[in-house]
């Protein structure tokens, strides 16, 4: 199967697709959500090209690298966001999104 070989990029992108969501959802409940704006748009949007990559990667897609390359500055974004709130959720989801944002460096 042609997606063996993005075994770990496969990996980094489920676990960064988790921990947007677990953020996102986290972000939702803080106090002062208007400070979380910025976080919680990102974390969507890096949930979703991660999501959809991971299902590009699974049907044999002919851009994958493409998609790697913008998935990979999305989650730099994202997780260069979350690194500005000292929430657990949000460092642990920064560091899921920097992880993956290299993996998709390396594919792209």
């Amino acid at each position: 199967m042609a997606h063996e070989k993005y075994n770990e990029l496969l990996q980094a992108l489920h676990e960064c697709m988790a921990a947007c969501n677990h953020c996102y959802d986290a972000c939702l409940q803080e106090e002062d959500m208007q400070m979380m704006a910025n976080c919680i748009r990102l974390d969507r949007e890096c949930a979703d090209i991660c999501g959809y990559l991971e299902q590009a990667i699974a049907r044999n897609s002919a851009f994958v690298g493409q998609l790697a390359k913008v998935c990979a500055e999305i989650c730099e974004a994202c997780g260069q966001e979350c690194q500005k709130h000292t929430h657990e959720h949000c460092q642990r989801c920064a560091q899921a999104c920097l992880n993956c944002s290299e993996a998709c460096k390396r594919v792209a």
